[in-house]
């Protein structure tokens, strides 16, 4: 497309191309699901619920879609055309549905379908009133759950929890005794990663999940440390033609999804 710039912002298009679903709720990988989300399916595309930092548009962690090869390759066109104002996926979603914000009201999904983190400090007293109703946490921002250091002895993560900038520790928890009890085992028992839990008794895990590669190593190109890819994943550089493509990652998925 010569439009190298518009690499990551194409990735999550590839969803519509999942035809043989009728209907899907797209989620991002920073995002938890808390309770039952199946009444989302009643909902029609696209539905979504508002970003905090502009209620106008819809935030793109979380949504409500029909695949469709007629729909992403009027995706694809209008990226072409006309880009992204934000440089990412969100921009590009909202200027394409466009009538989110004014028409169909059904299609504005509540806030705690898509509960950014950091508005539990930027709104504590709803987050008190309402956050017990929370469906979905998205954790937002830089920081995410695999990069803090997680004591499952103590089912806490370390650090200062207190912190302004460390999302709800509530959260953090659950994300981290989520993982250590239901996905590490299986990274464990299909060689992904190693065992986590050094030094006998030790139960501290520490950035665990920032060191996984979840696609096969390429043949041709040198191979380089999960690390290096994590660092060219957040700079925007994944091999998206090679070891990175949507077709590689799906094939992963699947493989856990059997």
């Amino acid at each position: 497309m010569k439009r190298p710039e518009l690499g990551v912002t194409l990735t999550k298009l590839h969803c519509w191309e999942l035809t043989q679903f009728s209907k899907c709720v797209f989620m991002d990988a920073d995002t938890m699901v808390l309770s039952n989300i199946d009444e989302l399916f009643e909902r029609e595309e696209l539905s979504a619920a508002p970003d905090p930092g502009w209620p106008d548009c819809f935030n793109s962690g979380v949504f409500v879609y029909r695949p469709s090869i007629e729909t992403y390759n009027q995706l694809l066109q209008f990226a072409t055309e006309k880009g992204s104002f934000d440089g990412a996926d969100q921009g590009l979603l909202n200027t394409f549905f466009s009538s989110w914000a004014t028409t169909d009201m059904s299609k504005h999904l509540p806030f705690i379908y898509n509960l950014s983190s950091t508005s539990v400090y930027s709104y504590l007293p709803a987050f008190k009133a309402f956050g017990a109703n929370t469906k979905v946490v998205h954790f937002l921002g830089s920081t995410k759950p695999w990069n803090y250091t997680y004591d499952s002895r103590t089912k806490s993560i370390k650090g200062n929890v207190d912190d302004p900038k460390i999302v709800h520790p509530e959260f953090l928890n659950m994300w981290w005794d989520t993982y250590t009890v239901n996905v590490l085992p299986l990274l464990e028992q299909h060689g992904i990663v190693q065992e986590a839990t050094t030094g006998g008794n030790m139960a501290e895990v520490t950035e665990a999940v920032s060191h996984i590669s979840v696609s096969a190593p390429s043949p041709v190109l040198p191979t380089i440390s999960s690390e290096e890819r994590k660092e060219r994943w957040e700079q925007g550089q994944a091999d998206y033609m090679g070891v990175d493509s949507f077709d590689n990652i799906k094939k992963k998925l699947d493989t856990y999804l059997q």
